[in-house]
């Protein structure tokens, strides 16, 4: 007997939990990440670990800014969490203590931990999970894995992931560490940033829309005044 939850199990958990509709624009967003989470979960080369955590809530942050109601933004993540059978918690715990470390090292500290050259000595739980990943044969690279290599990037040095040479060198050194694919980190992450570009773009043509919106109301109820 097959006992693997499919995809439509994961959606109809999630619209239970959180019974409240979702707005049209995002309601795509949402169900891509909870889809792609769940995939991943049932694919036995998959193991949870605090990068995929990281990428995972900043996936969920950066695609969900200007939600209304704000609110709801953390019903959604809960009910994301249920659907997939995770631990929001531990999602949000494991992705704080990395950006924590993230911050705390110079860039290069933290390009050299990750490539496996530098080992990080005040955590040996997060440096046992690189070892795992870097030693694992069969460690299942996502996308979401990718977001949060992107991220401690990011919060060591904004600069680097702006400057294209640096952002590739730094990458490709910390795929060769971790025996994943350059190519499909690189790939993976462009496509992320151009659609990061593209959501902040829909945001701004909504907000124009919304305010000329509410000034066509203003102008109607002067109007009758």
């Amino acid at each position: 007997m097959n006992n693997v939850r499919t995809v439509s199990d994961t959606k109809r958990t999630f619209y239970s939990v959180h019974t409240r509709p979702v707005n049209t624009i995002y309601r795509r967003v949402v169900e891509e990440l909870m889809v792609e989470m769940h995939l991943l979960s049932v694919n036995v080369d998959f193991s949870y670990n605090s990068i995929y955590a990281l990428g995972v809530v900043t996936a969920f942050d950066r695609f969900m800014q200007g939600y209304q109601p704000e609110s709801d933004k953390a019903s959604i993540f809960h009910a994301m969490s249920q659907a997939v059978e995770a631990n929001q918690d531990q999602y949000h715990q494991d992705a704080a203590r990395l950006l924590n470390v993230a911050k705390s090292l110079p860039v290069n500290d933290l390009v050299a931990w990750l490539s496996q050259t530098n080992r990080l000595e005040n955590d040996t739980q997060l440096q046992a999970e690189l070892d795992a990943i870097a030693h694992n044969p069969k460690f299942k690279y996502n996308r979401l894995f990718a977001i949060g290599i992107f991220t401690l990037l990011e919060a060591s040095d904004p600069e680097v992931v702006k400057d294209e040479k640096r952002r590739t060198e730094a990458l490709n050194s910390i795929a060769k560490g971790l025996n994943i694919s350059d190519d499909k980190l690189n790939k993976d992450l462009e496509l992320y940033r151009s659609n990061l570009d593209k959501m902040t773009q829909a945001m701004a043509v909504m907000a124009d829309m919304l305010q000329a919106d509410r000034k066509k109301r203003e102008e109607r109820a002067k109007a009758k005044q």
